[in-house]
């Protein structure tokens, strides 16, 4: 019994290390593979670093479930492989007290000591074997395959002398022979590696730039020495004693010299081209969209994504508003757009269809979408957001709520100016129109002056028209005769109501001369006469353009409207009163105390103010080119013309960092420039020519000449109204 509890025991360890072994053999071969494709493409370490950390999740998922197996699945295992043991495998690792389980018992133990239990529990050695031997010999391949690399370009830098090393350059020591430079792009551009043909070069954003640099003979490492960064030095190369290689990610444009002992090169510029931000642009819809009730209520989305070096993923972003005033209710939702963006394409338009109902809108609601996209290396932007809308055709206004309903919103008016505005717009465009819509818009025009007269009229006390009923004319001058003419036959063979008042005096006549009666325009308010007789004025250009209006006389019109708003203005001016404003009245000085003390303790100086002339920018540039025009006219160098000149080069300097390729040129002419003047020597014609025009783009540009615009045909009749 305790012989079969052992086998069973021995067997689900050795299962247990079998399975152990079998995975470290796909482990190792998967290590060897990214091993070697890391000695190919050393670039791509970030990604086969990503690769092998999710290897080794995987690894540890598959070894896992080697922590639950115990002996009773090995018991159960072995039930299910051996029919001899007639399901009782279990009964080993119990203590029966019967006598039949005891039997049983012993017959199985029998049993299982003469079966071959390795064959209950295999191992998949073979499928695994398989997976590590290819991964182990596609690494292999991939670090011995002969390849083709790019061309190495071997470049000498130069060695200007200097003031430190008069020795003549072929008694130095050692010197560099040539110099390789490899440009390795980061790995999410899907560029390939590529030499530099010259020293100063272009590369992407984030790339990894190696110098191996040869000497011609065995010398202490050179230097890699960055503008306004640690210098790096150079690592020997394995197996040879005058090769030398450095390595520098580039995250931005600067200049680089290669130091070699006490001797250092030129100047060389490397650009960076930045890395820039995906562009996104949201087609369709448009930025305000109104679903009709008899339209569909989907909504098509046209989405435009660009990227230069590729695009990774792209969403639209969904914000459902529904219900009214207090009880909104927002939602979002993400819909996502990736799918057609897994080979990183540099272009895409993607489109997707809204359907409100599905998105549980219903009539009154509305949505707001926008969409966002990410590139390959993490940069985001996203669209401005547009608003959709499903009219709600249940706002409706019956008969009942035009005659109960209480409107709560104050009447708008609209203004003579807007009016005057409407229908010269109206004149432009009646030409298009049908007479039906002509007359409509005309009319509509007139309804809109009337109402302005209406509100004018209530400061003259014409509170006798409402709604819809017709408004009696204001007098004017044309009909004046016709109004006194009528006013004398009344009053020949019309008692008048204040003769009958006189002879019976009631309460209501008593009243009247203190009473401010609306309906009289006389008492209406307390406007002055000359206010009054404007406001008339006003009405009566108003009623007259407003009965052209509806006439459909647009251009008859106009200069009633143009007349009533010119007296408008002058109401305006003459209706302003004048408040003095308050504030804290000190209290009178104490003249007694004061006056003829002498005392001046308290009384400041004279000041004197003076507009001074802003001081010259750029004095230094201003000097050096001075001094370079003095050359050009034939003087020759001075022994203190090289420090006059020496600030110069350092704006020239910091403009070279910032543009390395387009100001290294002139950088290089300045220096030599410089070395003339310091050895007082003439100085090279196209040296001097070079650094002038440097010189002068770095100088800021001049104020422009205040010129007369043109005049344009609002502004001529601006001015025509000005000289009325």
């Amino acid at each position: 019994m305790l012989q079969a509890r052992q086998q069973l025991r021995a067997a689900r360890q050795r299962y247990q290390r079998r399975t152990l072994l079998s995975w470290l053999a796909v482990a190792a071969g998967l290590a060897l593979g990214l091993a070697g494709a890391w000695l190919r493409w050393p670039a791509a370490g970030a990604l086969l670093a990503g690769v092998g950390a999710a290897g080794v999740s995987l690894l540890v998922l598959a070894l896992w479930p080697l922590r639950r197996l115990d002996d009773a699945r090995v018991a159960r295992q072995l039930d299910r492989h051996f029919p001899e043991l007639e399901d009782s495998t279990g009964l080993l690792l119990e203590t029966p007290t019967e006598f039949l389980p005891r039997l049983q018992q012993y017959r199985v133990a029998e049993r299982l000591l003469a079966l071959p239990t390795a064959e209950a529990l295999p191992v998949a050695w073979r499928p695994r074997l398989v997976v590590a031997c290819a991964a182990a010999l596609l690494g292999l391949l991939c670090w011995r395959w002969p390849h083709s690399p790019a061309p190495q370009v071997a470049i000498q830098p130069y060695f200007p002398a200097t003031s430190a090393s008069a020795a003549p350059a072929a008694k130095l020591a050692a010197r560099i022979v040539s110099t390789e430079v490899r440009v390795a792009p980061p790995a999410y551009t899907r560029q390939p590696a590529y030499a530099a043909q010259q020293l100063s070069f272009r590369c992407p954003e984030g790339a990894l730039v190696r110098w191996t640099v040869h000497l011609n003979q065995a010398a202490a490492a050179p230097r890699l020495l960055l503008a306004g960064q640690p210098p790096v030095q150079f690592r020997p190369v394995a197996g040879s004693a005058t090769a030398f290689v450095a390595e520098h990610r580039f995250t931005r444009s600067g200049l680089y010299r290669l130091q070699l002992a006490d001797q250092s090169s030129d100047d060389y510029a490397v650009e960076v081209q930045p890395d820039r931000t995906p562009t996104v642009r949201l087609l369709a819809p448009r930025a305000y969209t109104l679903i009709e009730p008899h339209q569909r209520p989907e909504v098509a989305v046209r989405v435009a994504l660009q990227d230069d070096y590729g695009l990774s993923r792209a969403r639209l972003v969904v914000t459902t508003a529904q219900g009214s005033g207090e009880a909104v209710k927002f939602r979002e939702s993400v819909t996502d757009l990736s799918a057609a963006l897994r080979a990183q394409p540099r272009q895409h338009t993607a489109t997707a269809t809204l359907r409100l109902r599905a998105l549980g809108l219903t009539y009154g609601d509305e949505l707001y979408v926008y969409a966002e996209t990410w590139d390959n290396a993490g940069h985001r932007a996203r669209t401005d957001a547009a608003l959709v809308q499903w009219a709600d055709t249940a706002e409706t206004e019956g008969i009942a709520s035009i005659s109960l309903g209480v409107n709560q919103m104050p009447a708008y008016f609209r203004s003579q100016r807007q009016i005057i505005i409407d229908t010269e717009k109206l004149i432009a465009e009646r030409r298009k129109l049908s007479t039906a819509e002509l007359q409509s818009r005309a009319n509509s025009l007139g309804e809109d002056q009337k109402m302005l007269r209406l509100r004018y009229g209530k400061f003259l006390g014409e509170e006798n028209t409402h709604g819809d009923e017709a408004a009696p004319r204001p007098p004017t001058a044309e009909d004046g005769d016709d109004h006194a003419e009528a006013g004398h036959d009344d009053h020949d063979h019309a008692p008048s109501p204040v003769a009958e008042d006189a002879a019976s005096p009631t309460v209501e006549s008593l009243m009247t001369p203190y009473q401010h009666l609306h309906d009289d325009s006389e008492t209406a308010d307390f406007l002055e006469p000359q206010v009054k007789t404007k406001l008339r004025a006003v009405l009566n250009q108003m009623w007259d353009a407003e009965l052209r209006l509806r006439l459909a006389k647009l251009s008859e019109a106009l200069p009633y409207e143009y007349r009533a708003l010119r007296l408008l203005k002058e109401v305006q001016q003459q209706t302003r009163l004048y408040v003095r404003k308050s504030g804290v009245e000190l209290p009178p000085l104490p003249e007694a105390e004061k006056r003829l003390t002498g005392d001046l303790s308290k009384a400041g100086a004279p000041r004197r103010q003076a507009q001074q002339p802003a001081p010259p920018t750029q004095p230094a540039l201003r000097g050096a080119l001075a001094q370079l025009a003095l050359y050009r006219s034939g003087q020759r160098p001075a022994p203190a013309d090289a420090a006059r000149l020496q600030p110069a080069g350092l704006a020239l300097g910091s403009a070279a960092l910032s543009q390395p390729g387009a100001t290294l040129p002139a950088l290089r002419a300045w220096r030599r420039l410089l070395a003339q003047v310091r050895a007082q020597q003439p100085v090279a014609p196209t040296d001097l020519a070079t650094v002038e025009r440097a010189l002068t783009a770095l100088l800021p540009a001049p104020p422009a000449t205040p010129q007369r615009p043109a005049a344009t045909p609002l502004a001529k009749r601006y001015f025509q109204e000005l000289s009325r």
